[in-house]
């Protein structure tokens, strides 16, 4: 069975309860329901529409929407299981017993309900009840703020010792300005083992790294508004106090099943084990390396499951290091070739209780991780080759510089850190304050280059404001309505003039949304035609419509206008936009259940659909794709929209985006029993009213990311168009009678290349054998070889080789050396027999380097073979002199 580990218990912990974590985390919510807790589903680890967050980082920051009062919660008592990912640490993990990248924090929140009493009475409920934890309260030490008196009884009354209750000044949670408040903290005693100078409670007083005392809880008490310039104790009341706590499953369950460390839990030490099976070494001994491993294998399979992927920013480059820093301890175990991928279904196993879409995912997930590993396994090989090299040019001073190790590190991939480890091997050092120059140097190249690209607008406090209801019509194309609202650069106004932003009680205009561009077309007042060129969504989700108004005139609040889309231009949109939904299942069909959406872009002329995928789509695969769109579109399946709850729409089976949130009710768009979507945009009433559907393109975009790009009616037909004309060009220019004969004419063509190639090759090999003869006579005697060093001219790369090849077979224990001039550069190769390479330490790559560099070139290769170039053929004699003077 995968969960294989062995778990030994001390003699004063042989009464406590022994949990799975699993269980553990099942009791925690379970708990918290009996309390009249709401179970909070885990977030994703990618913060859904926040920007101050790259990851959800602990248990309350999925929770902000509640805290911050934007939402209100159905029920003020919030639970969570909430697994959490930080890197702030990254480079302890592995070395300490309890750092993680990846990791859960079990939680339980009240927005304004209960306070200081419920959450400590629960708290000690949950630890000690046999029914619950059990833990001993003996073991447990409590620590409080100085001034938090109350929490100090409270403990007292709930059977604490004062002597395990422990004052520190820094348990007072505050950031800025807002919400605040003392916290108090739970620790659980592991016993004079884990401290061998028995320091005692002092560890936990001046907060000193151990081993012994382990906080498993803190509980914080917000219930004080920070402000600036108030001393703290000034500091006033909040009307509404709140709870936030946070308990490390890891640590809960290291405790519980007597481990030595988080990594000898049920929840690493089958990851542990599989790595054993793969290493050249055992676990004992090498703990960091299988710690790492199985910490970051966890992290990696986590994010990419909720949509991360690896990449060169973001996100996606935290991903990309930390997996690369576990490809690296593999190295360390002896594990060579890839490896992480196989412990993909692992972690899914370990799991699985809680989060089973692992497993459903674990497919995906594992070629994704493969793709990278392999990638990395390249680099490797390739930057410590260019490593190696940089490496000789730095040989007085032993010190690289950090230009070239910044060069390795951006240009090719290479990790900075392993450029010092290797550096290192070789006794040397690496310039870090360079590199951080060059680092920053860039970094702010970066900035400089977006501008005000992605600099944010001021907000509009008469935007936000306004509240007023507009109804969007999504069938009409033409409607009558009044202005309720303008605005002018985000200012509200009561006339515009020139260009601006109108609000209607209702419109027909759709607002750009979902990837959908907006609609444009007219208004027309008083008789007057104004242009839509844009429609934008509100904060209060109202349609704002960007009009150009003619010179002379102006718009008034209260206006009546007559609203009439481009019903053309809508239609060419709808079309796309259903193709969209019909190339989504085409996908899934054709290459598998992982394909998921990544984004889409639709207008009148084409379709942009972005899918995860791990590899290029081959031209087999789009043909069947593209043919099953256009079956279904020949069908005329119906399609229908409808509104219903967020449960029921997911509950059908309707597709949906996994990192989307959505409203209570949804709007879903089916498209007969084909294709059910979660969908705001606008689409054709049946399947047959998009005409055809035709694929212009399939590219990546990203690591595990591709895109395809199509089209459907006039411009699809535009496009097979485009194709003909190349076919018909094609025709013309192979001679051919027609399009059909122009695949026979290619193949005719080929057959003659080849025959033609051939005939090349053998005039290469007679002409070069004409030479040899003459060249011979250069050969010079050395110490048990010959050296041949000859000029010739016009040589192309091949005909070069063969001669060098000729002339080695001629002269035996040789090495020949040829100088080929042509109009613009001068070529040099070398070649060396390799009975000489060994026994007289000839090295063709340094000496054509050393060679080049007298013509103003550069070059380099293998001991037994190298190739260069150089600009300045004046200097050909100096190269013929150096060599002939070869010792």
């Amino acid at each position: 069975p995968i969960f294989g580990a062995v778990f030994l218990f001390r003699k004063e912990l042989i009464n406590m309860k022994r949990m799975t974590s699993s269980e553990i985390r099942q009791m925690w919510l379970d708990f918290f329901a009996s309390k009249g807790h709401m179970i909070e589903p885990g977030a994703s680890l990618i913060p859904y529409k926040d920007p101050t967050l790259l990851w959800i980082n602990s248990g309350v920051a999925a929770l902000k929407k509640y805290f911050d009062g934007s939402v209100t919660p159905k029920n003020k008592r919030i639970a969570n299981a909430q697994k959490s990912l930080r890197t702030n640490d990254i480079e302890h993990v592995g070395y300490t017993a309890r750092h993680h990248t990846f990791f859960e924090m079990l939680g339980n929140f009240s927005i304004g309900d209960y306070f200081r009493k419920e959450a400590l009475t629960w708290a000690m409920e949950l630890l000690t009840s046999p029914k619950w934890f059990g833990f001993d309260l003996e073991k447990l030490y409590f620590t409080v703020h100085p001034s938090d008196k109350e929490t100090y009884e409270l403990w007292q009354k709930l059977g604490v010792n004062k002597d395990h209750i422990i004052f520190v000044e820094g348990n007072f949670w505050e950031i800025g300005e807002g919400p605040c408040g003392p916290n108090t903290e739970v620790f659980f005693d592991r016993g004079e083992k884990y401290d061998p100078n028995n320091v005692g409670v002092k560890l936990i007083e001046e907060d000193i790294e151990n081993d012994r005392y382990i906080e498993i809880w803190n509980i914080v008490f917000s219930q004080y508004n920070a402000k600036s310039g108030l001393k703290r104790e000034e500091y006033p009341e909040l009307p509404s106090k709140n709870i936030d706590t946070g308990a490390g499953l890891e640590r809960i369950t290291c405790i519980m099943q007597n481990a030595e460390t988080n990594f000898e839990t049920d929840l690493f030490m089958p990851i542990i084990n599989q790595v054993q099976k793969l290493a050249s070494v055992p676990y004992e001994g090498n703990l960091v390396a299988y710690r790492v491993i199985a910490d970051h294998i966890r992290t990696c399979t986590f994010a990419l499951a909720d949509g991360a992927l690896f990449s060169n920013e973001g996100r996606g480059y935290v991903l990309r290091r930390i997996l690369r820093r576990a490809v690296r301890y593999g190295r360390k175990i002896g594990i060579n070739e890839p490896f992480l991928y196989r412990l993909v279904e692992v972690v899914g196993a370990i799991m699985n209780d809680y989060y089973g879409y692992i497993n459903d995912k674990k497919d995906h997930i594992a070629k994704l991780v493969l793709n990278e590993e392999e990638r990395f396994i390249k680099t490797l090989k390739d930057g410590e080759h260019l490593l190696l090299n940089q490496l000789e040019k730095f040989s007085d001073s032993k010190v690289l510089s950090g230009e070239v190790a910044f060069k390795l590190y951006d240009t090719y991939g290479f990790p900075y850190e392993l450029t010092v480890e290797i550096a290192k091997e070789y006794g040397f050092s690496v310039d870090e304050e360079g590199f951080k120059k060059e680092m920053a140097l860039q970094k702010e190249m970066a900035r400089s280059a977006r501008g005000d690209a992605q600099s944010m607008k001021n907000q509009s406090a008469d935007l936000i404001e306004f509240i007023d209801e507009s109804t969007f019509l999504y069938k009409e194309t033409k409607v009558d309505a009044k202005i309720i609202a303008l605005f002018k650069d985000g200012e509200r106004v009561d006339t515009l003039v020139d260009e601006g932003e109108v609000v209607f009680d209702k419109t027909v205009f759709y607002a750009e949304s979902g990837g959908q561009v907006s609609d444009i077309g007219y208004i027309e007042v008083d008789g007057v035609k104004i242009e839509v060129i844009d429609v934008k969504k509100a904060p209060h989700f109202q349609h704002l419509h960007t009009v150009k108004i003619p010179q002379g005139y102006q718009l008034e609040v209260k206006d009546k206008a007559t609203l009439e889309i481009d019903v053309i231009r809508r239609n060419r949109i709808r079309r796309h936009h259903s193709s969209a939904h019909l190339l989504q299942k085409a996908l899934i069909e054709v290459l598998g259940d992982h394909i998921s959406q990544a984004g889409s872009y639709v207008d009148d002329t084409k379709v942009r659909f972005d899918f995860t995928h791990f590899e290029k789509v081959s031209s087999e695969e789009l043909k069947k794709i593209e043919a099953r769109v256009n079956e279904i579109i020949d069908l005329g399946l119906k399609v229908e929209t409808e509104v219903m709850s967020l449960e029921e729409a997911k509950n059908s089976g309707a597709i949906a985006l996994f990192d989307e949130k959505y409203e209570n009710d949804v709007r879903v768009v089916s498209m007969g029993d084909y294709s059910k979507e979660l969908c705001g945009g606008t689409h054709v009433d049946k399947t047959s009213d998009i005409g055809c559907f035709a694929i212009e393109s399939e590219e990546s975009i990203s690591s595990g990311i591709r895109r395809i790009v199509g089209s459907t009616g006039i411009s699809a037909y535009k496009l097979l168009k485009r194709k003909e004309e190349l076919l018909e060009q094609a025709s013309h220019q192979l001679q051919a009678l027609s399009i059909y004969e122009v695949n026979d004419r290619l193949q005719s063509l080929i057959s003659q290349s080849h025959s033609l190639r051939k005939e090349i090759e053998q005039l290469k090999s007679k002409n070069a054998s004409l030479m040899v003869d003459s060249l011979l006579a250069n050969a010079l005697e050395k110490d048990g070889y010959k050296l041949l060093v000859s000029v010739v001219e016009d040589f192309d790369k091949d005909a070069l080789g063969i001669l060098v090849d000729q002339l080695k077979d001629k002269l035996g224990s040789s090495l020949v050396y040829i100088i080929n001039k042509s109009a613009d550069k001068v070529n040099l190769i070398a070649s060396a027999t390799k009975d000489i390479v060994k026994d007289k330490n000839i090295h063709c790559g340094k000496l054509i380097k050393e060679t080049a560099s007298l013509l103003g070139g550069n070059g380099g290769g293998r001991p037994d073979i190298a190739q260069g170039a150089g600009k300045d053929a004046s200097k050909i004699d100096q190269v013929i002199a150096y060599l002939k003077n070869l010792e």
